[in-house]
């Protein structure tokens, strides 16, 4: 069946700012950010587009707060989109943006669309730390702040510092490592080599925040400059949001590009994808040495490229720690030599935020110009929670693009009983999962482990700084604590505390 090219979207147009003020005061703001990528997405596209642009989505920020961006910067181009829409938090949302904007060109409900997102995390900061009034559009005070992390989670978790995500990924971590029989030592190493990959690409990427390559033991090795954080994660394993950037897409249809005069290879092709998500609690999950979700979201794109993950040319695993994507590259079939990104990741390439996958497909965009013929972006946002991938292609599809994306049923469908949690208990406890929080001066907070209870509960329990030995025991790199049983006490402040036996 022949497909109308006014029903096959395109993209067309990519566009990125990097701000570094030598005064803090001449940082541009968010919206100024925005609209800047999105003309240099115009400019790239070589036609005059923003003009009418009928579909506009913009990534939800958080280093200023507006009331209705999306429609202030609708303003600034002088158009009214029948869709036009700011998003609620979440890292995989760039994406999601993407993939509904070709199918609102696919289903003809517009011809141009954008995407777009900033972030002016390191000029914020700077200012504030300065005491420095910025001279931007006046901080929207009446707005409601975001709902994050801490507002899902349960008061347990937030008492003992795990509702954030560098305390909560480690879960991962040392829960997935021990299933896939690793010796914390040897997943240390696992993420040494893949971080340091991500490194490379940063390095040759002329928007990257931080541009040179880390080496494996570099990324693992903890010093003044690379300081724990939480077991097993050190500065350089994690996102960094202290960063200023703007990135755009132009998408429309074949038709209207053609009659641009945009050349044909300069085109990518959205072929499909999927999404699924975990609920937002995440002690509400079965387990956590995989997410049910992001093997769904995975094996639907595989099956896009005929079943196989080795069949992309280029791909992008969400990298906001490292766990993400050595799970995803296991469901995806391909091996520990993967090259994982064409952007560079969070900690390198930088993380503004929600908004990191807007760049990414950015620089997927470009690498598809240069030859590659099939990519995967591949976007997760949350505790491991929401997730949502896409291929690309630089050659045109076969077929409509499908509207059916979501993969929840065959997600959940896999799902097994969740534990009941318990706030109080007793007796024996096996580890479930674990980390270690550390303070500025990589002195250790305190330890925290998630337990199964002798009648297969699940809680949370402290391990106090004093106990050298049941750290010790969790700390150890040549055998994971993981599936070892202890005994729970509540302590004095009514939270459980964990001993080994």
């Amino acid at each position: 069946m022949t497909i109308s090219p006014d029903r096959i979207p395109v993209i067309v147009g990519i566009g990125e700012i990097v701000d570094r003020p030598k005064e803090i005061t001449e940082g541009l703001e968010p919206l100024d950010l925005l609209e800047q990528a999105l003309r240099h997405a115009e400019a790239d596209a070589g036609a005059k587009l923003l003009g009418e642009v009928q579909s506009l989505d913009v990534v939800n920020f958080l280093s200023w707060r507006y009331r209705d961006p999306e429609q202030l910067l609708a303003q600034r181009f002088g158009i009214a989109p029948a869709h036009c829409y700011y998003g609620p938090v979440g890292g995989e949302s760039p994406i999601r943006y993407i993939h509904e904007a070709a199918k609102r060109i696919a289903r003809g409900e517009c011809s141009v669309a954008a995407v777009c997102g900033a972030e002016a995390q390191s000029t914020a900061t700077k200012a504030e730390r300065a005491s420095v009034k910025l001279p931007w559009t006046p901080f929207a005070h009446d707005v409601e702040e975001p709902k994050r992390g801490a507002a899902f989670q349960k008061p347990l978790a937030v008492k003992l510092g795990v509702f954030r995500p560098v305390t909560v990924y480690p879960f991962y971590e040392a829960a997935s490592s021990a299933h896939w029989g690793q010796t914390p030592r040897e997943a240390m190493a696992e993420s040494g080599v893949l971080w340091s990959r991500y490194s490379e690409a940063a390095a040759q990427n002329p928007n990257a925040w931080l541009k040179r390559r880390y080496a494996p033991e570099e990324i693992t090795t903890p010093t003044a400059d690379n300081r724990l954080i939480a077991w097993p994660y050190n500065k350089l394993m994690v996102a960094n949001p202290s960063v200023n950037m703007g990135g755009a897409l132009l998408l429309t249809s074949l038709a209207k590009a053609r009659a641009a005069g945009i050349p044909e290879d300069r085109l990518v092709y959205p072929l499909g994808g999927a999404s699924a998500e975990e609920p937002r609690d995440y002690l509400l999950r079965d387990q956590f040495y995989e997410s049910h979700p992001q093997n769904a979201v995975l094996n639907a794109v595989m099956d896009l490229a005929g079943g196989d993950g080795r069949k992309f040319d280029a791909i992008e695993l969400y990298s906001c720690f490292p766990c993400v994507p050595k799970m995803a590259r296991r469901t995806l079939g391909l091996g520990a030599d993967v090259q994982p990104t064409v952007t560079g990741g969070l900690t390198f390439f930088g993380a503004p935020l929600n908004t990191y996958m807007t760049h990414a497909a950015c620089a997927m965009v470009r690498r598809l110009r240069d030859g590659a013929g099939l990519g995967l972006l591949y976007g997760q946002g949350g505790f491991v929670t929401k997730h949502h991938a896409l291929v690309v292609s630089k050659t045109a599809p076969r077929e409509a693009l499908i509207q059916e994306t979501s993969v929840q049923a065959e997600a959940d469908r896999n799902k097994r009983a969740v534990p009941e949690f318990v706030t109080e208990a007793g007796g024996k406890g096996k580890v479930e999962s674990f980390t270690v929080l550390y303070g500025r001066g990589g002195d250790v907070e305190h330890g925290v482990v998630m337990l199964r209870t002798e009648d297969d509960r699940r809680t949370l329990a402290r391990i106090p700084a004093s106990d050298a030995a049941t750290l010790a025991h969790l700390l150890d790199m040549d055998r994971t604590p993981v599936g070892s049983i202890g005994e729970i006490a509540m302590a004095a402040d009514g939270v459980p505390e964990w001993r080994v036996a």
